[in-house]
């Protein structure tokens, strides 16, 4: 009984948050030719092949082709990418 009621605390208990993962990545636009530079939180994985599969998907969404994952990164780099992306910080 004990054994039993101690896994059903170990499921019942919440789980660790998992770290925030972002990446940063360049795409364009044709007709005319578009070029922007962003930043995007992931939802799906944190590796470069997770946020190419993501962020292809949501650009595309918008028009835009992903050029590039410039890299993948946690919060403590958010901050810094924040001038340089503009209004393009977590757009998409």
């Amino acid at each position: 009984m004990a054994r039993f009621l101690l896994l059903l605390l170990a499921l019942l208990a919440p789980l660790p948050a998992r770290a925030a993962c972002f990446a940063d990545y360049k795409a364009k636009q044709e007709d005319p030719l578009r070029l922007h530079y962003g930043v995007a939180e992931l939802n799906q994985g944190c590796d470069r092949d997770s946020a190419r599969a993501e962020l292809d998907r949501r650009l595309a969404q918008a028009g835009w082709t992903l050029l590039t994952i410039v890299s993948v990164f946690d919060e403590t780099g958010l901050e810094e990418r924040r001038a340089s992306a503009g209004q393009n910080f977590l757009r998409f």
